[in-house]
């Protein structure tokens, strides 16, 4: 049997592990939907309590042969991202996804928005190190908000703040270690975007 010490893991374990609550969240909004787009900006940085770093899915084709199959890649698939939102007293943010999902689909017609660059938007999640310092950033583009959950009232809900989840649609993401990650590149070259997710 292999002997491991508590030293060995120290070793191993760079930084003492990357905590979950180091983090920063920065949402663009079409302009279409606020007056005052860099508001809604930052008050997402402070305002967004709860979000996830994303997973990487590609599908299976499973082609059969002799009673066996072959599982081969299928195409990539790109799951939806959740958001927790603190509310303040300002109702800014709230009211800005109201206007977002407003803008895709009316609420009391079935008409909405003709051009996707009217509501697709960006977003990039930090997860910092202890000291502030960035580690790694996605950025997930073409996205916009499928659900803006409700918010529950009640007598007895003492001892809290408000809060609401957002979940939004993503049509693709990238990541880097440093700044913030490019897409300008994918178009030019797919491999320098490989490059980026692998650095």
């Amino acid at each position: 049997m292999s002997q491991r010490s508590i030293e060995d893991f120290k070793a191993v374990l760079q930084g003492g592990g990357v905590r979950p609550t180091m983090f920063e969240v920065e949402l663009t909004f079409p302009s279409s939907i606020t007056s005052d787009a860099t508001l809604a900006t930052n008050e997402s940085t402070f305002l967004v309590k709860a979000a996830n770093l994303p997973a990487s899915n590609v599908d299976v084709i499973e082609v059969p042969f002799r009673g066996r199959k072959l599982k081969v890649s299928g195409d990539r698939a790109f799951d939806p991202w959740s958001t927790t939102v603190i509310n303040d007293v300002s109702f800014n943010l709230r009211n800005t996804f109201e206007k977002w999902s407003e803008k895709i689909q009316n609420h009391n017609y079935a008409l909405g928005s003709t051009f996707l660059n009217d509501y697709f938007a960006s977003a990039i999640v930090r997860q910092l190190d202890r000291d502030g310092t960035q580690l790694r950033a996605y950025r997930f583009e073409g996205i916009w908000p499928s659900t803006v959950g409700e918010i529950g009232l009640a007598f007895d809900s003492t001892d809290t703040v408000e809060e609401y989840e957002v979940s939004f649609n993503v049509q693709y993401w990238t990541a880097a270690n440093d700044g913030d990650p490019s897409v300008s590149s994918v178009a030019r070259d797919p491999s320098s975007n490989l490059n980026s997710i692998s650095t």
